[in-house]
C-alpha cells in the first residue's frame, strides 16, 4: 500500500476513534447516577463481547503469550484505572473538559517511555510537556472554591493511567502480540476486575440507562479498534495530533445533547494543551529525517 494512502487511513481510523471515544462519554454520562464501577463494569462487558468476536474470527487462543504476560497485566491495571477516574471525571464534568484532561495521555506516555523503553526525551521535548502541563491547570483551575476540583484531578490522573498503558501497549505489540488480542485481554481483565464490586453494590438500572451502557461499550470497543488500525497504518508522530478532535467533538456534543458550556478558562487550557499537541507532531516530524539521514 503506498505511503500516503496508509496514511490517509491512519487519519480517518484516528479520527473515528476520537468520535466515538466522544460519543462513550455522552453515553457514560447520559447513564446518569449509576455507580462509577457498575458503569465500568457493563462498558467493559460489551466491548468483550465484540472483542471476543475478533478472537474467534482470528482463532487466537485466549492464553496470553508467555514473553509479554507481564505487559499486558500491567498495560490492563493502568488501563483500567484510566478508566474508572475518566468516568468519575465525566459524571462531573463537562465532557469536554473530561475529555481534555484523559488527552494528557500522549504526554504522560512520553514520560513512562522514558521510564520504562528508555526512550528519552529531550530538553524540547519536556518543554513542551511542562507547556501542555500548565494548559492542563487552566482546565482544573486549583482552588479550594472549585466544587470539581476532585473530578479534575481524577481526569488528569486519567490520563496518566492511559499513558502508562500505551507504554505497556508498545511493548507487548512489540513482541508480536495481536491488537485484536491486547483489546480483548483488557476487555476482559477490566471487566472480572469490576464484577464483585458491581454484584455487591450492584444498583438497578432503568432500560434507558442499560440501553446508554450498552451504547457507551459498544462504542468504546470500536474506539480502541480503530485506534489500533491507525497506529498500524502509520507511527503515532505522523498521526496522534488528529487525536486531539475528541475533545472538538466533545465540545460539540456537550452543546447540542448536554446543554453544556465550557468557560474561558477551560477555553484557554484547550488552545494551550492543543498547540502542545501540535508543536511535538511537527516537532516529531522534523526530527525523524534528521534521524534518518545520520
Amino acid at each position: 500500500m503506498p505511503k500516503l494512502k496508509r496514511l490517509h487511513k491512519a487519519i480517518l481510523c484516528i479520527i473515528c476513534s476520537a468520535l466515538f471515544f466522544a460519543f462513550m462519554n455522552m453515553f457514560v454520562r447520559l447513564s446518569g447516577d449509576v455507580p462509577t464501577i457498575q458503569k465500568t463494569f457493563f462498558r467493559n462487558l460489551f466491548a468483550l463481547f465484540i472483542a471476543s468476536g475478533a478472537m474467534i474470527k482470528n482463532r487466537c487462543s485466549i492464553v496470553p503469550p508467555k514473553g509479554a504476560r507481564l505487559d499486558l497485566v500491567l498495560r490492563s491495571v493502568f488501563g483500567y484505572t484510566g478508566v474508572i477516574l475518566n468516568f468519575y471525571a465525566v459524571g462531573r464534568l463537562s465532557i469536554s473538559d473530561a475529555s481534555l484532561l484523559n488527552k494528557m495521555s500522549p504526554f504522560f506516555a512520553i514520560i513512562f517511555s522514558a521510564l520504562i523503553l528508555k526512550e528519552r526525551a529531550n530538553k524540547i521535548q519536556w518543554a513542551i510537556i511542562l507547556t501542555a502541563f500548565a494548559g492542563a491547570l487552566f482546565v482544573i483551575k486549583p482552588s479550594f472554591q472549585n466544587a470539581e476540583l476532585g473530578a479534575s484531578i481524577a481526569g488528569f490522573l486519567g490520563g496518566m493511567g492511559a499513558g502508562a498503558a500505551y507504554t505497556f501497549v508498545r511493548r507487548a505489540t512489540g513482541k508480536g502480540v495481536k491488537s485484536y488480542y491486547v483489546v480483548f485481554f483488557f476487555s476482559a481483565f477490566s471487566t472480572l476486575a469490576a464484577l464483585p464490586i458491581t454484584l455487591i453494590n450492584f444498583q438497578p438500572m432503568s432500560l434507558f440507562q442499560l440501553l446508554m451502557l450498552v451504547g457507551a461499550g459498544v462504542s468504546a470497543a470500536i474506539a480502541q479498534f480503530c485506534i489500533t488500525a491507525a497506529y498500524s497504518y502509520a507511527p503515532a508522530k505522523e498521526v496522534s495530533i488528529y487525536d486531539y478532535s475528541q475533545i472538538i467533538f466533545a465540545a460539540v456534543i456537550g452543546f447540542f445533547v448536554l446543554d453544556q458550556v465550557p468557560d474561558a478558562l477551560s477555553f484557554v487550557g484547550y488552545a494551550i494543551i492543543i498547540a502542545a499537541a501540535f508543536a511535538m507532531y511537527k516537532y516529531n516530524n522534523r526530527k525523524q529525517p534528521e534521524q534518518e539521514s545520520k
